[in-house]
């Protein structure tokens, strides 16, 4: 079925009429993932620049993937092209040809860009010069590199008090970078360093480190290799970390069961056909979940409590393990044990047989890898969840052993060597004290602001500065039309990045693009040639070297410009030596070998091929560094989401032509989605109760009581899919503008973007009804005033 919509008053950068809906795929990657991942590769890079950069991406002496952080293989056991199609994508992307010059910018007004869709802005190319707009300025102008940074300090020294400056990380910095960048941020005098972690792994870094100490995985690749079940839960691996199916595959050949708990059967769940073996090309793949619960959003809590009240009744727990290692487990046991099945069934959307199904699983296995992402980390209640997946690892042991363990599945490339490097506004007293040892200066103690309070601030007039080390804030943040309203009170914005983006078009009174070299280019420095480091989902830290000449002369490395924006802001304060930081990165690892635990020996360590592993207590000797020193049982009340008449909850998700807030095309071919975004899916019955057709064009609203405001997402198209009753999901960032800021998850303050209750109405039926900041196709939709089909490049 085709529908032709136009919005109300302005046109889009692709026609309804050529959004096309076909049956999803029942399996992930194969030859056609090969063929995208090369035409993309050469459409944007050429055949030189593909062959220099694809081979020696994710290798031991190649540069690091920028998309996902799935751990790679030894050296030795890695392909020669040892990335997914997502990947390819996203080198694609950093290593185009395509330029956005100085007279780009000229051409083309700030609010003439904030016209266009996110795809669109990021088809425009590499920006090859510092860009400015200054106070009532309606266009970027180019500015000298040693102007920008003056103008950054001169704002930041302006402040009454540092904590009125906002310091944000997205989760593909460095280590080095990340690591220079908090020690500047502290020795100015805050701790406000939110990152994108906030908004996506916070709950599972909090749960994590009540319940075991330590808010990483406990596993490596070789336990998901070995393990006797793996547990994928609330995630999707053949979109969101494609390169996971293929240690999935090894280890179903290996004998593992794999039970996969997630409200969309996705095809990445079902069967994969690797495209690296012959099976994968003309085969017939490999099937991969055993079984498969498709719960209802927010049932997940209900269901783990399940699991452990069967576990219990059937005594399938290692008593030895609970004994020595834990506190807290007869509370817990007594609580599953009296769990209500009638409020199970009910909020899971799952028959008690299917969940005894599943938990037979469970009882067989003496060896279960239990793995998980957003679907459950963005949630009211998700604490409690991640706290209840550790619960069932410990009752049965599986935390500490081969083939076994937690493996929270991080989405962006560096985003938890960040964490280790230092960027966390809530920073343990060990690594203060470390620091102050270290520069003989006392960093700020404070807890600073995290995201969702960083963005309060900013509204409530009591932060002026703004400051992202890469990443599409007002894109990846809740609440879209609070979030860009709260930019623009700032007095100044200032992006580092690569490309253009819709973060760029929400300025404050000063807005300041800063140009940075990517994963892809070399780095030469003063001390010579040099490479940077990162972490991946797994503990395991090494280096990445990019092979490309810069984009441009203009360009300056994240450290660069990090070690300069401290320069011009707090000189040789403390005695830091930015400038012998800058000229050769060794010596800010020589820092973090003496600063970050588990890092000594850092510079030899990290140039070793595949790098090192850092220290994990649980992982490596059951000892658990909880204020107890035990791994801890947690108790949780189920919590039943109260949805009103008419209403369904509905979940933000990526498509498979996007990575975070970069949206690399209008496919997502395994949901059957051709040529569009602007879709919500939906139950066939769920459609008829609601009173609409399949194909039918239709407005989401949330009311959110507490401050009693409706917003609003236009002119969805609706898709029937093989999802619960009740259960919803569309692509964000176009959603996320129904993701109220206060609506968070107890504990972890993570906005709960997979449990948003939204009413749909028919298009244009209620759109007097939302207030006019949020009645317009909000920030970050795919907007454009023109009627005609247009290029993808602007003129």
């Amino acid at each position: 079925m085709r529908r032709r919509r136009r919005h109300k008053d302005e046109e889009r950068d692709y026609d309804e009429a050529d959004l096309e809906v076909g049956p999803p795929k029942d399996h992930a990657a194969g030859p056609t993932a090969v063929a995208v991942s090369m035409k993309r590769a050469l459409e944007h890079m050429g055949v030189v620049r593909t062959a220099e950069t694809l081979l020696q991406l994710n290798q031991a002496e190649g540069f690091d993937c920028m998309s996902c952080a799935w751990p790679d293989p030894e050296p030795g056991h890695r392909h020669a092209a040892e990335f997914c199609e997502n990947g390819a994508k996203a080198v694609a992307e950093e290593a185009t040809r395509d330029r956005a010059t100085p007279e780009f910018f000229a051409r083309h007004s700030i609010a003439e860009l904030d016209c266009h869709s996110e795809h669109r802005l990021g088809q425009q190319g590499r920006i090859t010069h510092p860009m400015v707009k200054r106070p009532g300025g309606t266009h970027y102008e180019p500015i000298e590199w040693d102007e920008a940074f003056a103008l950054i300090g001169d704002q930041l020294n302006a402040l009454d008090s540092p904590d009125e400056a906002i310091f944000y990380t997205s989760g593909r910095a460095s280590n080095e970078a990340a690591f220079a960048y908090q020690l500047f941020v502290r020795a100015f005098g805050t701790n406000n360093l939110p990152d994108c972690s906030n908004m996506c792994h916070e709950s599972t870094s909090i749960a994590l480190q009540e319940s075991i100490g330590i808010g990483k995985a406990s596993v490596t690749m070789d336990d998901v290799y070995q393990a006797k079940l793996i547990v994928l839960q609330g995630q999707n691996p053949g979109t969101n970390h494609p390169r996971m199916l293929s240690a999935l595959e090894k280890a179903k050949q290996n004998g593992a069961k794999i039970l996969s708990i997630n409200p969309l059967r996705e095809a990445g769940l079902v069967n994969f056909k690797n495209p690296q073996t012959p099976r994968g090309m003309v085969g017939p793949g490999t099937d991969l979940s055993d079984m498969h619960l498709p719960i209802a959003l927010n049932g997940d809590l209900a269901l783990l409590q399940a699991f452990g009240s069967l576990l219990v009744e059937w005594d399938a727990l290692d008593h030895e393990f609970i004994e020595q290692h834990t506190i807290g487990f007869e509370l817990w046991k007594q609580h599953v044990t009296d769990i209500d099945w009638d409020v199970v069934t009910r909020t899971t959307g799952l028959s008690r047989e299917q969940i005894t199904d599943a938990a037979r699983l469970l009882r067989d296995s003496d060896a279960t890898v239990f793995c998980w992402a957003m679907g459950l980390t963005q949630h009211h209640n998700s604490v409690a969840i991640i706290k209840e997946v550790t619960n069932i690892a410990l009752a049965q042991g599986n935390i500490g052993k081969p083939g076994a363990g937690l493996l929270p599945v991080r989405g962006h490339s560096n985003v938890q060597g960040d964490r280790t490097m230092g960027i966390w506004e809530r920073p343990p007293r060990h690594f203060l004290d470390a620091l102050a040892k270290e520069f003989d200066f006392d960093p700020p103690r404070e807890n600073g602001y995290d995201t969702v309070d960083s963005i309060r601030a900013m509204r409530d007039g009591k932060a002026h500065f703004f400051l992202g080390l890469g990443g599409n804030f007002v894109q990846a943040a809740p609440d879209t039309d609070v979030t860009a309203a709260a930019l623009r009170k700032t007095r100044m914005t200032v992006h580092v990045s690569t490309k253009i983006n819709r973060s760029h078009l929400v300025c404050g009174d000063t807005a300041l693009i800063l140009p940075t070299r990517g994963r892809t280019e070399q780095d030469v420095q003063a001390g010579g040639p040099q490479f940077i480091s990162v972490e991946d989902s797994t503990c395991s830290v090494h280096s990445s070297r990019g092979p490309l000449k810069p984009a441009s002369p203009h360009l300056d490395s994240e450290v660069g410009i990090v070690t300069r924006i401290a320069e011009a802001t707090i000189g040789d304060r403390y005695g830091l030596e930015w400038k012998k930081m800058r000229d050769d990165y060794a010596n800010i690892r020589l820092h973090i070998s003496r600063v970050v635990p588990g890092c000594e020996g850092y510079e030899v360590n990290v140039r070793r091929p595949g790098g090192f592993v850092l220290p994990h207590p649980p992982r490596d000797s059951r000892t658990f560094p909880t204020h107890s020193g035990r791994a801890e049982f947690a108790v949780s009340p189920i919590e039943v989401l109260q949805v009103p008449p008419r209403h369904v909850i509905l979940q933000t998700i990526r498509s498979h032509d996007q990575f975070n807030t970069t949206i690399y095309g209008l496919s997502d071919r395994y949901r059957g989605i051709e040529g569009g975004r602007r879709v919500i899916f939906l139950h066939r019955d769920d459609i008829a109760a609601l009173g609409f057709d399949d194909g039918d064009m239709v407005d989401l609203f949330t009311h959110w009581a507490e401050d009693d405001r409706v917003r609003c997402a236009h002119d969805f198209r609706i898709v029937e899919y093989d999802t619960p009753r009740g259960s919803a999901a569309a692509y964000y960032p176009e959603t996320n503008p129904l993701v109220p800021l206060d609506s968070t998850a107890v504990g972890s303050n993570c906005p709960t973007s997979k449990s948003v209750i939204v009413s749909v109405e028919h298009a244009g039926k209620y759109s007097a009804e939302c207030p006019p900041e949020a009645s317009q196709d909000e920030v970050g939709s795919d907007r454009f005033h023109k009627a005609t089909p247009q290029p993808k490049h602007l003129s």
